[in-house]
């Protein structure tokens, strides 16, 4: 990872959360860091940390404890009016549900111009950026439609015009193929690659959907609050994304997968490697064979 082209540094983030009766801990230490430009998926179960993480990065949550820098600045350490800016100018939000993320009573084009208000810009100016927006996400043909009158996958192509209106540096996608058929998904697939390759933006996505996580730089697991696993798109198979929607090609094959270590010394390892070792114990024997670290059973 390179330091200079660090844009998100997550360091021993935790988050609490208290009712009456219970404590949850939602993120335990976590530690993770996000080049710019890179594009990647976060992964796991429910309750398992991931949405938190993203609302994090999005300015919407206060970590309990931990820092997250921004470009090297404590993102947190903002007043609240700063960081009603940064989620409005610097980072881009786009839901699963559309009703998140589009005014039903707007034509496409009147949604995308909505963040524009206060910007700045001029009413021409806002029509302008709206209607070119709408052209490299495909629908210039439905300026005019309203969500009722669009597909699923045309809502969710509008959504992501909209979280570009002000021109963020990050994109953050919560499921964002959680409710389109395969056809479509690989549409969007396509679509946010093509974004992260033209505009040099930042993309996380929070998802399921296996083939959306094979189709990216880096897929990290989520287990516990903790990023457990790492899957690294090797170097040959980063220009065969075509390949990849179409399913030819699956991560096992694309992709080098790492534990991640700590800075305490730990490592965590996940429950398919756990369940193919045969371990279900608290305990396991480690022992160094060369360069070689060998865990086994106790």
């Amino acid at each position: 990872m390179d330091e200079k082209n660090t844009l998100i540094d997550c360091d021993a983030l935790v988050k609490i959360y208290k009712s009456k009766d219970v404590e949850v801990m939602a993120l335990q230490g976590l530690d993770l860091k996000i080049n710019k430009g890179e594009i990647l998926a976060i992964i796991g179960k429910s309750g398992s940390g991931k949405s938190t993480l993203m609302n994090m990065i999005g300015g919407l949550e206060r970590p309990t404890a931990g820092k997250l820098y921004l470009n090297g600045e404590d993102l947190y350490a903002r007043t609240d009016r700063e960081m009603v800016d940064y989620r409005k100018n610097k980072v881009g939000f786009v839901w699963q549900m559309s009703s998140r993320n589009l005014l039903p009573y707007l034509t496409s084009v009147e949604n995308i111009e909505v963040p524009m208000y206060g910007s700045g810009r001029k009413k021409k100016q806002m029509r302008e950026r709206a209607l070119m927006l709408l052209d490299m996400v495909g629908l210039s043909h439905k300026a005019n439609s309203y969500p009722m009158q669009m597909s699923g996958g045309e809502q969710q192509r509008v959504a992501i015009a909209v979280a570009l209106a002000n021109e963020p540096e990050l994109l953050l996608a919560d499921e964002p193929t959680g409710a389109v058929d395969s056809k479509t998904s690989a549409d969007i697939q396509a679509l946010f690659r093509r974004l992260n390759e033209t505009l040099g933006l930042t993309i996380i996505i929070v998802t399921h959907d296996m083939k959306l996580a094979h189709n990216v730089d880096r897929v990290l697991m989520i287990s516990d609050g903790k990023i457990s696993t790492e899957k690294v798109m090797k170097d040959e198979y980063r220009k065969t994304m075509q390949a990849l929607s179409d399913g030819e090609l699956s991560s096992n094959t694309t992709h080098e997968e790492y534990s991640i270590l700590d800075k305490a010394g730990r490592v965590q390892l996940n429950e398919d490697i756990l369940e193919r070792a045969g371990i279900d114990s608290k305990r396991v024997k480690i022992k160094l064979e060369g360069n070689q670290v060998i865990i086994t059973k106790e």
